[in-house]
């Protein structure tokens, strides 16, 4: 099944092809009705072949490409902040021989993948008889100016770890930290290779943190932090390598930014413990539980006009930047809010003090889950 609720994965080519590409394109602009699509891809090597057939089906239906090129995922929610369609190639952390496809209706809120199948069940979608074009659009220069404006000091005194893992966050966020004087950043991984040499990009993962959380101990820095394979999830190692679970990481955040924003809506989902909605309380916000899901919490802050929200897995997303996740400004902030001389380990103490499971995964073959959905789904019916 390379169809989830909110994007497309598979093995390339046996699964996500140019044809499969072409597909999408053409019935992504027929469902959406678009004039121009922006399109971005990750690094994978074939990225580029995909974005040549999904391109030609875009054209074919009449609508231009903006193609913006290699690109985080959180670069391209900014290029698509305004676009009334948008479409990025990645397929996250995945090992390189996946790839796949997020679609994105007007000002880059996530499209379901179900309206794009029906189409796409369609034996024949005629061409437009007016093909369209593909227009190149750097906007690299303007998401470093941007992110660059979260920062409220003009001048640091630290010492951070990257890890990249390959990715892309290596192409958006060394660039970003060249820019802030008084920061030294101590680079790993950071040269975009989605072989993954070294260690899968997925932050979750805590195993794939060991080679940052050596690195933030023997350089004595001042934290370190990683990013998955298409940057739009971050997890934070202290100064003593301990990581930093992202409900804690939350917890921390919302205290902050309710201080600048009091009696704001902050979501979080079901698997962050107790501590998220009992900080957010206690610092008069309001606490709103989503269910898991980048489609289900960005929808939710937009219905919510909420101030912030974030998931377990590491995804933190932000009004300010168009409800959608960043690579940089959680980073920001915690750069932000540590004074000179004090311990990340020190601020984080307090929100230290409950247990938790973390994220909890089962495999389970899809004839059992359609036995369990058919068997309690009977049962509802005879319920009501």
């Amino acid at each position: 099944m390379i169809f989830s609720s909110y994007d497309i994965r598979g093995t390339y080519p046996a699964e996500v092809d140019g044809e499969l590409a072409y597909k999408i394109g053409c019935s992504f602009v027929s469902f959406l009705k678009a004039k121009k699509v922006v399109v971005g891809r990750d690094g994978r090597a074939s990225s580029i072949k995909l974005f040549e057939s999904l391109s030609r089906g875009i054209n074919d239906q009449g609508a231009e490409v903006i193609d913006i090129g290699l690109c985080s995922t959180p670069l391209f929610y900014f290029a698509s902040r305004k676009a009334e369609a948008s479409i990025m190639i990645t397929a996250s952390h995945l090992p390189g021989n996946y790839n796949g496809f997020k679609l994105c209706r007007e000002k880059a809120q996530v499209l379901s993948t179900e309206e794009i199948k029906k189409i796409m069940k369609r034996s024949n979608i005629p061409k437009a008889k007016n093909k369209g074009k593909i227009i190149k659009k750097d906007f690299l220069r303007d998401y470093i100016d941007f992110n660059l404006k979260f920062l409220k000091k003009k001048n640091f005194r630290l010492k951070i770890v990257f890890d990249a893992g390959n990715g892309m966050g290596g192409y958006t966020l060394t660039k970003i930290f060249r820019q802030i004087p008084g920061v030294k950043l101590i680079e790993l991984y950071t040269k975009v290779d989605f072989s993954f040499p070294y260690h899968f990009p997925n932050p979750l993962k805590y195993e794939t943190l060991l080679d940052l959380q050596k690195k933030v101990i023997s350089s004595k820095a001042d934290f370190g932090f990683a990013a998955d394979g298409d940057a739009d999830r971050i997890i934070l190692v202290d100064e003593k390598g301990e990581v930093v679970s992202s409900d804690i990481l939350i917890a921390l955040l919302s205290k902050y930014l309710l201080q600048e924003y009091p009696k704001e809506k902050i979501i979080y989902d079901l698997r962050s413990s107790e501590i998220v909605p009992e900080t957010i309380i206690s610092n008069g916000g309001k606490a709103i539980r989503s269910r898991v899901g980048h489609s289900y919490i960005n929808a939710l802050m937009r219905k919510e006009k909420a101030l912030f929200g974030g998931e377990l897995s590491g995804h933190l997303y932000f009004r300010k930047n168009n409800y959608a996740e960043s690579e940089f400004i959680p980073v920001a902030e915690v750069m932000n809010m540590l004074p000179d001389g004090s311990s990340l380990s020190e601020m984080l103490k307090p929100f230290r003090k409950y247990y938790s499971t973390g994220e909890l995964n089962f495999a389970a073959k899809e004839n059992k889950l359609k036995e369990v959905e058919d068997k309690y789904s009977k049962e509802a019916k005879e319920v009501v």
